[in-house]
């Protein structure tokens, strides 16, 4: 069991200069752990304590620091040799991913301390499309003959194994041709003397490399898988995408969506890394455009003077009324987001999911309209003893109420589905997208009634 460390004692031993003892406990230390200590230290500091770690480890550390710049910085500092060194622990998809957020000098550099077959390899991944299954995936995978024996593959397995970045699952090809898959396990509980192609797993879950890398994780969660196979056109094997690629897919893709329903950019960096100037950029497109679109709510406020002069007491109830459509219409959003997301419905549920929504927008305003009823004659009339507040206006907010809601949930549901339909991301169809067009058809709808009831 791995003990966990103070990062102050860490730090305290790196200023007093105690590098042996410092060593000594980061080589017990996990990955990981070791990347968030980096992580806390300065430019100068994070180098020097960078190269006290044995190459195995310093790799694995390189491949776990979250900020890009921190690679970069590390990349600069070191030697050609001791580059090489970290380079030739890493995987190639790893290295791929460092290569992605670098500029071109850093990134001519790595190649340049490549090995000729790696550098290849890298280059074709590079290739790949940014969202496609090929840009994740390794090439570093063990392949089997369908004719060899299970001893062997074992002696295969040990003599390749240890630069692949899985053993445990196996693939059977013949002419690069995916044939099948055979696990250890199978391996292991056979005879030596079986031939590979009579056990392996011929029913084999695969992709292909142009696939959208985003739909590939998802099939991690629905199969429970640890890897999966890449093929080309030609049922070629070519690479394997495996879990902990995956996970980061979805990682970050949920992050982008995140970061969309709040009408924020995304961006690719920890909240801290992001100076104030970059995070303003993120921000202010999304501000301003929603901005300039709630001056709709504003003309018609402006159109409808006459009958809030006529009925104050109206004006009171417009921020609850926008409060709730708005609530209402982020709840159906987000759920039908989750849903493309997971595949659980597409564009041609539109209709089916309009009708779900249609029957849970009328139960709820209906509730709330009763609800805020009997608060606006409790509470409103008799204990603050506004005479304004009668039945009339009542129903006029209550009765805007539940078609506002209803409104909102319509518009939280289908304005996701068409974007998808579109190419559009539905996250971008979200929280304050939508509020912006409820608070619009709310008011629409309550100076409607309120003239029709009221007449005003």
């Amino acid at each position: 069991m791995q003990e966990k460390y103070d990062l102050e004692e860490l730090t305290e031993l790196v200023q007093t200069k105690q590098f042996r003892k410092l060593r000594s406990i980061l080589m017990e230390m996990n990955e990981v752990d070791i990347a968030e200590f980096l992580d806390e230290l300065g430019p100068e500091e994070t180098v020097l304590v960078f190269r006290l770690l044995p190459k195995e480890q310093a790799a694995e550390v390189f491949t776990e620091l979250e900020d890009s710049d921190d690679q970069e910085r590390l990349i600069n500092a070191l030697s050609d040799k001791e580059l090489r060194e970290v380079l030739d622990e890493l995987y190639l998809d790893d290295t791929v991913d460092v290569i992605e957020d670098m500029p071109a000098n850093v990134v001519s550099r790595i190649l340049r301390n490549s090995d000729p077959a790696s550098r290849s390899q890298i280059n074709q991944l590079l290739n790949y499309p940014k969202d496609s299954a090929g840009s994740i995936m390794t090439t570093e995978y063990v392949f089997l003959h369908p004719d060899a024996t299970v001893e062997e593959s074992f002696a295969r397995i040990r003599k390749e194994g240890m630069d692949k970045e899985t053993i445990y699952t196996c693939y059977v090809t013949e002419n690069r041709v995916l044939l099948g898959v055979v696990t250890v396990r199978r391996m292991l509980l056979s005879t030596y003397e079986t031939r590979i192609g009579d056990i392996m797993e011929t029913n084999v879950l695969s992709v292909n490399t142009h696939e959208d890398k985003e739909d590939v994780a998802q099939l991690f969660s629905k199969y429970d898988l640890s890897a999966i196979p890449v093929v080309d056109g030609e049922d070629r094997l070519v690479g394997i995408i495996t879990f902990d690629d995956a996970m980061d897919v979805i990682e970050e893709e949920t992050t982008e969506d995140f970061e969309k329903m709040a009408a924020i950019l995304p961006s690719d960096k920890p909240y801290l890394k992001t100076g104030v100037f970059e995070t303003w950029r993120s921000r202010i497109p999304w501000l301003l455009l929603l901005m300039l679109s709630a001056t709709f709510s504003g003309m018609i406020i402006t159109h409808f003077e006459s009958v809030l002069a006529s009925c104050v007491v109206l004006t009171s109830f417009i921020t609850m009324l926008s409060g709730t459509g708005g609530n209402s219409g982020s709840q159906s959003s987000v759920a039908v987001i989750r849903a493309l997301s997971l595949g659980e419905v597409e564009f041609s549920d539109m209709l089916a999911v309009v009708w779900k929504e249609v029957r849970v927008a009328l139960l709820c305003g209906l509730c709330l309209g009763g609800a805020n009823f009997g608060k606006m004659m409790l509470v409103d009339r008799l204990l603050m003893g506004n005479a304004e507040v009668t039945i009339q206006v009542a129903l006029v907010v209550c009765t805007t109420l539940v078609l506002t809601v209803l409104c909102a949930k319509i518009v939280g549901c289908t304005l996701p589905m068409a974007a998808e339909k579109i190419g559009i991301d539905p996250a971008v169809m979200a929280a304050p997208f939508i509020t912006t067009i409820v608070d619009a058809l709310s008011l629409l709808i309550y100076f409607a009634i309120a003239s029709q009831v009221l007449g005003i």
